[in-house]
């Protein structure tokens, strides 16, 4: 455990140990293995209980991590310039999918910026399976957009048909994924068991079926520890037979495949965010830690393709954003120059900057039925490197 991590409050160790019951029958009941999958499962989404289930604000600068839109309205601004091109490619009445709109920050944002270009949906749908995340988001939108609020419609579960353009920022990271080992014995999967008052990682098991094909697909040398979201890919998948016409926009931090699983990065990428502090205990206080794995973004490329859908660009946020603009609409904010000004500079550079998101973070537009290149990777496109 990192000494260093703020404790819990009381309330919070209480639910933590609540949740950490549930795990525990769970792992009972398997006969004392879990896959890392189905532990982060939990540990995340469990109604109640789960990291994005429970009633604790987990984003912005009092919580845990903080994202591109909560940092200056400017991202929400330039995306929006993407999404209007693939909402026109779209007649007649395309919709606006965002899954996973954490705080609405970025719905809120987007309704304000597509209303200025004149490519406003008739429906904005949020998929969001927490309450108090729905609660907040509409909270959100209501204090930035009041005006557009009518328009914004909360699923459950995905539709059975769309068109239209999907959006989703820092949704994939945070997909559960199975922890593995190549071993001189062969293919592992990593589980969890019980450990004293908590967990632990449990004795490795022979990988089998679809985790056992990825594994052996990559050119790994033993030993080496990582991750595979298995979860991620069926994720993309569904979306190959339910997209009609359209486009997924995929927002988030990670690789591609050669450099993800490189021989220096053989302990893997699992990280936890706990009150803006990063750590690798996916064990400490379940429930009050986002858990994450870096994007494998071949794979989800790979995923769509085998699903029918195109892929139609990849490449780095920094290239992305200063495609769709977000150098003039910065240079259009500064010239009021007021204290806003200064922050959104601030703002746009930690979005940019290769040293903090710019690198980092990768975008990657999978659709069907798009033939107009797209805006954000006119230039310095990099689907050959995937």
């Amino acid at each position: 455990m990192d000494l260093s991590l703020p404790p819990p409050s009381a309330d919070a160790q209480a639910a933590s140990r609540t949740l950490a019951h549930h795990i525990a029958a769970r792992i009972e009941a398997a006969g004392g293995w879990l896959s890392f999958a189905d532990y982060m499962e939990m540990a995340l989404y469990l109604p109640g209980l789960g990291y994005y289930a429970g009633g604790a604000h987990k984003l912005g600068a009092a919580g845990d991590f903080v994202t591109a839109p909560e940092l200056t309205p400017l991202f929400g601004q330039a995306v929006a310039r993407q999404v209007a091109q693939i909402l026109r490619a779209v007649p007649p009445a395309p919709t606006l999918l965002e899954v996973g709109a954490g705080s609405g920050r970025l719905a809120a944002d987007l309704l304000l910026a597509l209303e200025a270009l004149d490519a406003l949906p008739a429906r904005y749908e949020i998929l969001e399976l927490s309450g108090e995340l729905r609660a907040r988001q509409q909270a959100t939108i209501e204090a930035v957009a009041p005006h557009l609020a009518r328009r914004v419609v909360w699923l459950e579960t995905l539709p059975e048909t769309f068109s239209g353009c999907v959006i989703a920022n820092e949704l994939i990271d945070a997909l559960p994924v199975h922890a593995v080992a190549w071993r001189e014995s062969g293919w592992m999967e990593r589980g969890v068991t019980l450990r004293g008052d908590g967990f632990g990682w449990a004795e490795e098991r022979p990988a089998q079926g679809a985790l056992a094909a990825a594994m052996a697909a990559l050119p790994v040398e033993a030993p080496f520890e990582s991750e595979i979201g298995l979860v991620a890919r069926a994720w993309v998948a569904e979306w190959g037979r339910r997209l009609e016409r359209g486009a997924l926009l995929l927002i988030d931090y990670g690789l591609p495949s050669h450099e993800l699983y490189h021989p220096l990065r053989n302990h893997g990428t699992l990280r936890c965010h706990y009150q803006q502090r990063l750590h690798d205990d996916p064990f400490w206080w379940p429930g009050l830690s986002d858990i994450t794995a870096h994007v494998d973004f071949t794979a989800l490329a790979e995923a769509g393709f085998d699903a029918g859908l195109d892929v139609l660009g990849y490449t780095n946020q920094a290239t992305f954003l200063i495609n769709c603009g977000i150098g003039e609409l910065l240079a259009e904010r500064q010239s009021g120059g007021s204290t806003r000004a200064y922050s959104a500079s601030a703002a746009v550079q930690m979005l940019l900057s290769p040293y903090e998101m710019g690198e980092l973070f990768k975008v990657i537009a999978l659709g069907k039925g798009i033939e107009t290149p797209l805006i954000g990777f006119a230039h310095g496109d990099r689907r050959h490197a995937l």
